[in-house]
């Protein structure tokens, strides 16, 4: 098990989280290694059954030490900026096992990915179709091109991450995307080689990706009526996992099973591309409680760490379990609003969190914070941003150190 208590105190595999922060200091996002690399092995062996590249989310967990440790597995990479692709090209990723997705691409973005040589471009409108054509003439190359779909279906997620929607700012309709297809084949400096359909974030029922799968589906015989060949189906990600004491995450199992049945006969290439499956339970943030307060009924404990160094909580009313570092043998318990020290009402990690009762200078432990925690991290009210840790079985190293104030500024002029 990766996170869990020992002699009364936490531990994420075999070192203990106290011990780490009290050489360097907090917030902290500590990660494990062991459960990075099992998390991809449950992954793959869910989809056993289809002949697949897995192409990490880099968005989820852009630390290199973590994207190194993907590329060494064998994975690809799924970025969405030129600073993602210079990370996985620093970390050591295969160009032909990267694609690029986003709405908002630029031509010196697509002119660096090229040069690359990554597998596939992921295209979000006939905009962006048309400054692929121009950059791949510039070029002089023929760039390979997967067109994204929105096929309107409504996954169960906060409106926030739910991208397959009508409405949504990503892909293409799904009426308009033969004829899309049929207007992109023309052009001489790209190649349709697939699609790509993408629904949302921390979806935890299965139904929506059979939903969307059987409609990308559908597209691929009407394109294929035209004398044209579907050869990539990029089936994304968005995989959830579980947040809360007693949710189950999705049944990878019995959608690879789903899967498989639906992909039968397809002979070409599928992409999945997951994030926070991967690293989300990977990950805890360590803060230290500074002040306990009561205020018209409410007991609250003051952390340093706060929506500058995880969003989530203020962005999407996520959930995050809160547990103390150091185990507590008494059984009363403290209603606490666990929240950060920004000027923000916004600013919490948790509301309403049951816990033993707590006092300053006490350590807890954020779970589940390694997707979409320090990539997301701000330096807002000027708080440099966490440290990051790695810890190898009884093992442990800093991947980035803490930012400082000075680095703060080091750009700026008056």
């Amino acid at each position: 098990m990766s996170i869990h208590y020992s002699r009364s105190k936490l531990y994420f595999e075999q070192v203990s989280l106290e011990k780490i922060v009290s050489s360097v200091g907090t917030p902290a996002y500590v990660y494990s290694r062991s459960r990075i690399h099992e998390n991809l092995r449950l992954f793959e062996n869910a989809f056993r059954r289809i002949p697949h590249l897995t192409c990490f989310a880099v968005k989820a967990n852009s630390n290199l030490s973590v994207l190194k440790v993907l590329a060494q597995l064998g994975a690809g990479a799924d970025i969405v900026s030129g600073g993602e692709l210079a990370r996985v090209r620093h970390a050591g990723f295969e160009p032909d096992k990267v694609v690029f997705a986003g709405v908002g691409k630029s031509r010196e973005e697509i002119r660096e990915a090229a040069k690359f040589g990554i597998r596939v471009f992921n295209a979000e409108s006939w905009s962006e179709i048309g400054l692929l054509e121009a950059t791949g003439r510039e070029l002089g190359r023929v760039l390979s091109v997967a067109l994204r779909i929105n096929p309107g279906v409504l996954a169960n997620t906060h409106h926030h991450i739910a991208t397959g929607v009508p409405g949504s700012k990503f892909g293409i309709p799904l009426k308009d995307a033969a004829q899309v297809w049929r207007k992109a084949g023309r052009l001489k400096h790209i190649r349709l080689i697939g699609l790509h359909v993408h629904i949302g974030s921390q979806i935890l029922k299965i139904s929506p990706f059979v939903t969307a799968l059987k409609k990308i589906l559908e597209l691929v015989r009407t394109i294929e009526s035209q004398d044209s060949k579907v050869s990539l189906l990029d089936l994304g990600g968005g995989y959830g996992i579980s947040y809360r004491t007693g949710e189950s995450a999705i049944d990878l199992e019995t959608l690879g099973r789903e899967y498989a049945r639906l992909l039968r006969g397809f002979g070409g290439t599928v992409i999945f591309e997951p994030g926070r499956f991967v690293v989300g339970n990977a990950g805890v943030l360590v803060t230290r409680v500074g002040h306990i307060k009561k205020s018209v009924g409410k007991n609250f404990a003051v952390c340093d760490a706060g929506m500058n160094d995880i969003i989530r909580p203020a962005l999407y009313d996520a959930w995050h379990e809160i547990i103390p570092v150091a185990a507590s043998n008494s059984r009363q318990r403290v209603l606490y609003d666990v929240v950060g020290p920004l000027c923000e009402e916004g600013d919490y990690l948790g509301r309403g969190r049951r816990l033993p009762r707590l006092g300053q200078g006490d350590l807890l432990a954020v779970l589940n914070a390694g997707a979409y925690g320090f990539t997301m991290s701000s330096n807002y009210n000027s708080r440099p941003r966490a440290v990051e840790v790695m810890v190898n079985g009884n093992r442990w190293q800093v991947i980035r150190k803490r930012e400082t104030v000075e680095e703060l500024m080091r750009g700026e002029r008056i």
